[in-house]
């Protein structure tokens, strides 16, 4: 073993209370990949309702002649989930489509970009939840309903509201975690 590496075992100090420096670090790891692992569980599960509720819809409209009623509606709605749910799991996982032109030219750059983009991330996460709230509050206030199953609209709206309010979250946090 090399002189000053963990070897994974308990330290002679190990049982004292903040004895390990890098614990708050690997909690706050530890916390966003469950995070992130729940919504995108949310969102895949989500998307396997969608396939299965097409599939049981097309077999049933075939065969049976009995096709499923509101099964538009509810792709929809499903869709809305597995959309918005799947957001935060992005964030935190930092998985996002990165175009790297720069970071050959001047990778110098590169943290300052990623903190600039993380800025904006949250900018427009926050100016997309405040209208989606607006929006949200007017389909509430006149009960707007959908046409087949007459659900409430508002319940399309809650998936979006709660993953761009949960990406918002999400990008401060791997922008904060970023600078340390």
């Amino acid at each position: 073993m090399i002189p000053g590496e963990n070897s994974g075992g308990l330290s002679p100090d190990s049982g004292k209370s903040g004895s390990d420096p890098d614990f708050p670090r690997a909690f706050s790891r530890l916390a966003r990949d469950i995070a992130a692992k729940v919504f995108g569980y949310a969102a895949a599960l989500a998307l396997a309702a969608i396939v299965m509720l097409t599939v049981a819809d097309v077999v049933l409209r075939s065969f049976f002649n009995r096709p499923i009623h509101g099964t538009f509606e509810l792709v929809e709605l499903l869709l809305a989930c597995a959309v918005f749910l799947a957001l935060p799991a992005a964030f935190l996982r930092e998985e996002h489509i990165v175009v790297d032109i720069i970071d050959q030219y001047a990778p110098r750059a590169v943290p300052a970009l990623k903190r600039l983009a993380g800025i904006i991330a949250i900018a427009v996460l926050l100016l997309l939840g405040w209208q989606a709230v607006l929006a949200a509050r007017d389909t509430l206030a006149f009960g707007d309903v959908t046409m087949d199953l007459e659900l409430p609209r508002i319940l399309y709206w809650l998936p979006l509201l709660a993953g761009v309010g949960c990406s918002a979250v999400a990008a401060v946090v791997v922008l904060l975690s970023r600078d340390r």
